[in-house]
């Protein structure tokens, strides 16, 4: 029995959603956006795009989506986050607005914007677990970093060069994972991919 390419949607509320359609279909799967609750449904998988994850939550709220999402996430449903959407998985967040609600479903706290304003925007060479040798080019926009994690959480990659050498950048809690960088803005898909593989994995076990 050949089981069925995933359908992994984008967080279409705000945000890169295009390139990380893109992304992932150069990684094989198929893609949809994501706005509303019936559209979460219809989907195996999730990408939480960058962006301001502040507006992200008060449009997910408005959308009625946030109780959605977090059951989904809560249920198995894997979910990859870039960027504000690492702060959308995160469990517990510093440097957010009063009141800021997450997803949640990553043991982790991230700081939010912990690199900086947009002028401080960067790109440095990290090297992944899992993704190949060759350290991936990544794209740094507003990012935030990971100040802690859970025994549960594998740290994919660290900043190793500058002033903020040895900050988390890259994790993975079972069927989530998250990146402080943009992998949709680069021509390398080698994160979509392991996400891709990562779903796959996990449809295989719900057979």
């Amino acid at each position: 029995m050949v089981t069925a390419e995933p359908t992994i949607g984008v967080l279409a509320l705000q945000g890169d959603v295009r390139e990380h359609l893109r992304a992932l279909a150069g990684a094989g799967v198929r893609t949809a956006t994501v706005r509303r609750p019936a559209e979460l449904e219809a989907v195996d998988a999730l990408v939480i795009p960058g962006g301001e994850s502040t507006t992200m939550w008060k449009l997910a709220t408005a959308f009625e989506l946030m109780e959605p999402l977090r059951k989904r996430v809560e249920a198995g449903m894997p979910a990859y986050g870039t960027c504000a959407g690492m702060i959308m998985l995160a469990d517990r967040i510093t440097g957010g607005i009063e009141g800021q609600q997450t997803i949640g479903g990553i043991d982790m706290t991230v700081r939010r914007n912990a690199f900086g304003r947009q002028v401080d925007s960067f790109e440095a060479e990290v090297p992944l677990t899992g993704m190949g040798d060759t350290p991936y080019h990544a794209v740094f926009i507003r990012a935030p970093w990971v100040e802690n994690v859970g025994e549960g959480v594998e740290i994919l990659g660290r900043a190793e060069t500058g002033p903020n050498v040895g900050r988390i950048v890259a994790v993975r809690q079972g069927r989530l994972m998250a990146t402080s960088f943009h992998p949709e803005l680069t021509g390398d898909f080698r994160v979509h991919h392991y996400f891709a593989d990562l779903v796959r994995r996990a449809m295989d076990q719900e057979d």
